[in-house]
Protein backbone atom coordinates (compact mmCIF):
# COMPACT_ATOMS: atom_id res chain seq x y z
CA UNK A 1 0.00 0.00 0.00
CA UNK A 2 1.28 3.56 -0.97
CA UNK A 3 0.83 6.60 1.08
CA UNK A 4 -1.15 9.26 0.50
CA UNK A 5 -1.58 12.43 2.29
CA UNK A 6 -4.82 13.39 4.13
CA UNK A 7 -7.51 15.88 1.82
CA UNK A 8 -6.25 19.53 1.14
CA UNK A 9 -9.52 20.00 3.61
CA UNK A 10 -7.87 17.91 6.42
CA UNK A 11 -4.64 19.54 5.86
CA UNK A 12 -6.00 22.74 6.73
CA UNK A 13 -7.75 21.65 9.16
CA UNK A 14 -4.66 20.10 11.28
CA UNK A 15 -3.17 23.62 10.75
CA UNK A 16 -6.05 25.44 11.87
CA UNK A 17 -6.42 23.42 14.97
CA UNK A 18 -2.90 23.51 16.32
CA UNK A 19 -1.60 25.64 18.69
CA UNK A 20 1.57 23.57 20.07
CA UNK A 21 3.96 22.18 17.02
CA UNK A 22 7.73 20.60 17.58
CA UNK A 23 9.87 21.65 15.15
CA UNK A 24 11.91 18.12 14.87
CA UNK A 25 15.71 18.91 13.49
CA UNK A 26 15.78 22.72 14.15
CA UNK A 27 19.05 24.09 13.31
CA UNK A 28 20.69 27.21 14.86
CA UNK A 29 21.67 27.87 11.49
CA UNK A 30 19.45 30.89 10.51
CA UNK A 31 19.86 30.21 6.26
CA UNK A 32 18.67 26.70 7.29
CA UNK A 33 14.81 26.05 6.10
CA UNK A 34 14.21 24.31 9.31
CA UNK A 35 15.04 28.29 10.99
CA UNK A 36 13.03 30.14 8.35
CA UNK A 37 9.98 27.81 8.81
CA UNK A 38 9.95 28.16 12.54
CA UNK A 39 10.25 31.93 12.10
CA UNK A 40 6.98 32.08 10.09
CA UNK A 41 5.10 29.54 12.37
CA UNK A 42 5.88 31.62 15.08
CA UNK A 43 4.57 34.38 12.83
CA UNK A 44 1.47 32.83 12.62
CA UNK A 45 1.30 32.58 16.09
CA UNK A 46 2.10 28.70 16.98
CA UNK A 47 3.44 28.02 19.98
CA UNK A 48 6.91 26.17 19.38
CA UNK A 49 9.15 23.44 20.51
CA UNK A 50 12.67 22.54 18.85
CA UNK A 51 13.90 19.07 19.10
CA UNK A 52 17.74 18.73 18.51
CA UNK A 53 20.03 16.88 20.75
CA UNK A 54 22.71 18.17 20.13
CA UNK A 55 21.07 22.04 20.88
CA UNK A 56 19.39 20.96 23.97
CA UNK A 57 18.77 23.55 26.70
CA UNK A 58 19.44 26.17 24.32
CA UNK A 59 16.96 28.42 23.03
CA UNK A 60 16.80 29.76 18.88
CA UNK A 61 15.22 32.89 18.49
CA UNK A 62 12.77 32.34 21.44
CA UNK A 63 12.03 28.84 20.79
CA UNK A 64 13.29 26.31 23.83
CA UNK A 65 15.05 23.47 22.59
CA UNK A 66 14.86 19.86 23.55
CA UNK A 67 17.35 16.80 23.17
CA UNK A 68 13.76 14.31 22.08
CA UNK A 69 9.92 14.83 21.62
CA UNK A 70 9.39 13.17 24.77
CA UNK A 71 11.05 16.06 26.52
CA UNK A 72 8.01 18.12 25.31
CA UNK A 73 6.32 19.58 28.36
CA UNK A 74 3.27 20.29 26.70
CA UNK A 75 1.04 18.17 24.52
CA UNK A 76 1.88 19.14 20.38
CA UNK A 77 -0.39 19.35 17.65
CA UNK A 78 1.94 18.80 14.57
CA UNK A 79 5.29 17.08 15.03
CA UNK A 80 7.08 19.08 11.80
CA UNK A 81 10.17 16.81 10.58
CA UNK A 82 13.38 18.35 9.36
CA UNK A 83 15.83 15.14 8.82
CA UNK A 84 16.14 12.89 5.70
CA UNK A 85 14.20 10.65 4.40
CA UNK A 86 16.13 7.48 6.28
CA UNK A 87 15.53 8.99 9.98
CA UNK A 88 11.58 9.45 9.40
CA UNK A 89 10.81 5.65 10.93
CA UNK A 90 13.28 6.87 13.69
CA UNK A 91 10.76 9.90 14.18
CA UNK A 92 8.16 7.92 13.82
CA UNK A 93 9.23 5.78 16.69
CA UNK A 94 9.35 9.19 18.81
CA UNK A 95 6.70 10.26 17.91
CA UNK A 96 4.44 7.13 18.91
CA UNK A 97 6.07 7.74 22.75
CA UNK A 98 3.99 10.91 22.72
CA UNK A 99 0.39 11.87 22.12
CA UNK A 100 1.50 14.06 19.43
CA UNK A 101 -1.39 14.30 16.95
CA UNK A 102 -0.37 15.16 13.73
CA UNK A 103 2.87 13.51 11.82
CA UNK A 104 4.01 16.36 9.00
CA UNK A 105 7.32 15.36 6.86
CA UNK A 106 8.43 18.56 5.29
CA UNK A 107 8.78 18.88 1.48
CA UNK A 108 10.82 16.42 -0.18
CA UNK A 109 10.66 13.92 2.84
CA UNK A 110 8.72 10.62 2.87
CA UNK A 111 9.11 6.96 4.27
CA UNK A 112 6.66 3.96 3.63
CA UNK A 113 8.22 2.54 6.91
CA UNK A 114 7.35 5.39 9.10
CA UNK A 115 3.81 5.80 7.68
CA UNK A 116 3.23 2.38 8.37
CA UNK A 117 4.80 1.96 11.32
CA UNK A 118 2.16 5.17 12.63
CA UNK A 119 -0.84 3.50 11.07
CA UNK A 120 -0.10 -0.12 12.52
CA UNK A 121 -0.80 1.52 16.09
CA UNK A 122 -3.57 3.85 14.84
CA UNK A 123 -1.74 7.10 14.38
CA UNK A 124 -3.59 8.11 11.06
CA UNK A 125 -3.16 11.64 11.32
CA UNK A 126 0.34 11.83 8.78
CA UNK A 127 1.13 14.35 6.06
CA UNK A 128 4.79 13.76 4.23
CA UNK A 129 6.31 15.55 1.45
CA UNK A 130 4.45 19.52 1.87
CA UNK A 131 5.75 21.90 3.17
CA UNK A 132 3.53 24.08 6.60
CA UNK A 133 5.01 27.26 5.00
CA UNK A 134 3.05 26.17 1.94
CA UNK A 135 0.29 25.02 3.14
CA UNK A 136 -0.22 28.32 5.32
CA UNK A 137 -0.20 30.30 2.46
CA UNK A 138 -2.70 28.42 0.55
CA UNK A 139 -4.92 29.06 3.13
CA UNK A 140 -4.14 33.07 2.83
Amino acid sequence: MTFQNPSQEKIFQYLNEAKVIAVVGLSDKPEKTSCKIAEILKEHGYTLYGVNPKLAGQTINEIPVVAELTDVPVTIDIVDVFRRSEFLPEVAKAFLQTDAKVFWAQLGLESEEAAKLLQDQGRNDIVMNRCVKIELNKQA
